[in-house]
């Protein structure tokens, strides 16, 4: 059985900041997303704007650069991922909402990295070292203390949140097989068109509630651009440098992320219990930076 090296610090540490940079615009859309919902755009249009308008500037970025596009098995693949995998998680996170408290959903959504940690432990053959579960169950409950409020929720809402965990960690474990070989830019083409895709048969069905106003497409523009080409991007970037499981877990980032901007864009309240259990991600998160791959 071949051994599997750990990254270089340098390679490690440029896989650090590529999750962090992730973690950061996808815990943007939040924000952005209130100011799409307030100018009258509903879910399904929000997502097909989103998925549409980022694959269509990937596609113009990959034709200027003269990039390939996948083939074969592999296109098929990322096509996979993101008309099943990204489309079927957003559909389950969102209807959990219906059925479960933000903060149960927010929770349940986030064992993903649990769920990518274990997988890729039994997947890989990789012996799970002390301190990497103790990372990843620091940034539970980290999280846990972060989205606070009502953890109440339905059976229902308890099976579609863990659902969404359980696609997304497959999503993220078939990523980190399928993106390295035909480069993350290619691959994040694929995976978006797909979504927009799935995501326009669900507009034409309910029909299209679009931005009325020029801050509404701003808003949404953002959600494309920053919080999609650019998180993703980053993340399977990241992703190649260190691994399914640590991208997962230093990607808990996220909601302590969302909880900043909306603290300091939107006015809303910051607790104590959302400052400490911001504080405890954030030491994991450092624990990881500066640990190496788990062989331990």
């Amino acid at each position: 059985m071949s051994v599997i090296l750990p990254p270089a610090p340098a390679v490690r540490l440029a896989g650090v900041a590529c999750i962090v940079a992730s973690a950061t615009a996808f815990g943007a859309m939040p924000i952005f997303g209130k100011l799409a919902y307030a100018d009258g755009v509903d879910v399904p249009s929000l997502l097909f704007l989103r998925f549409g308008l980022a694959g269509a500037l990937m596609v113009v970025v990959m034709r200027v650069r003269g990039m390939a596009w996948p083939r074969g098995r592999t296109l098929w693949l990322l096509a996979a991922m993101g008309g099943l995998g990204y489309v079927g998680q957003s559909f389950c996170y969102f209807a959990a909402l219906q059925y479960a408290s933000a903060g149960l959903t927010a929770l349940l959504l986030y064992l993903y990295p649990a769920i990518v940690t274990v997988l890729s432990a039994v997947l890989a053959r990789r012996r799970l070292s002390g301190l990497r579960m103790l990372a990843v169950l620091a940034t539970l409950f980290g999280t846990g203390l972060a989205v606070g409020g009502s953890l109440a929720g339905s059976t229902l809402g308890i099976l579609l949140g863990a659902t969404a965990a359980l696609i997304y960690s497959v999503y993220i474990l078939v990523g980190e097989r399928v993106t390295p070989v035909s480069g993350a830019m290619a691959s994040a083409t694929v995976i978006l068109l797909a979504a927009a895709c799935v995501c326009g048969l669900a507009v034409l069905v309910r029909g299209p509630a679009f931005p009325s106003s020029a801050v509404g497409w701003a808003a949404v523009g953002s959600i494309a651009t920053l919080s999609t080409v650019v998180a993703v991007i980053t993340f399977f970037a990241g992703m190649a440098r260190l691994g399914a499981a640590d991208a997962a877990t230093l990607s808990t980032l996220e909601p302590v992320v969302s909880i900043v901007l909306a603290a300091l864009f939107l006015d809303e309240a910051l607790g104590q219990w959302q400052i400490v259990g911001g504080a405890i991600v954030l030491g994991a998160v450092i624990l990881l930076a500066r640990s190496g791959d788990d062989r331990s």
